[in-house]
């Protein structure tokens, strides 16, 4: 099997047959720890991008089958990347830029042909800030 790099969508050459391995770029998984605390963001942000209307907090949770909480800290942090937008009309999938709805678009392919590399990401993109908040408590001998 041959790696290679590029782009990092999840997306093999037609020479490279479905057993091929794609290395993602470094540039998307930093985008990917940084956007998504969760896989419950990703997954909220799939929807959005599939279904490009304005989505209420009830449809999100139902259609997710998550609850509030998770719901809201999702959004709450696809609003901060920049990635979503909330109004009283509801939730809607609204990228800030050209860059990151082409970083979504490679993040959603890599998912789609890799999901445990891109679970992986997110994980430990959650447990580096877990483990700066544990860090800012230590005790140090002066």
């Amino acid at each position: 099997m041959r790696r290679r790099r590029g782009l990092g969508t999840g997306h093999a050459d037609k020479a490279d047959g479905p057993s091929a391995i794609v290395t993602p770029s470094d540039d998307l998984l930093r985008f990917i720890t940084s956007s998504f605390p969760s896989i419950w963001a990703l997954e909220l942000l799939l929807v959005l991008k599939r279904d490009r209307r304005r989505w209420s907090h009830e449809d999100l949770v139902g259609t997710l089958r998550a609850s509030d909480l998770v719901v809201s800290n999702a959004l709450d942090s696809l609003v901060a990347a920049g990635l979503a937008s909330i109004d009283d009309g509801g939730a809607l999938y609204m990228p800030a830029s050209d860059d990151l709805a082409a970083h979504v678009d490679a993040a959603e392919a890599l998912y789609a042909a890799r999901p445990d590399a891109v679970r992986r990401a997110i994980v430990r993109g959650s447990a580096r800030g877990a483990s700066v908040f544990s860090d800012a408590f230590r005790l140090r001998r002066d």
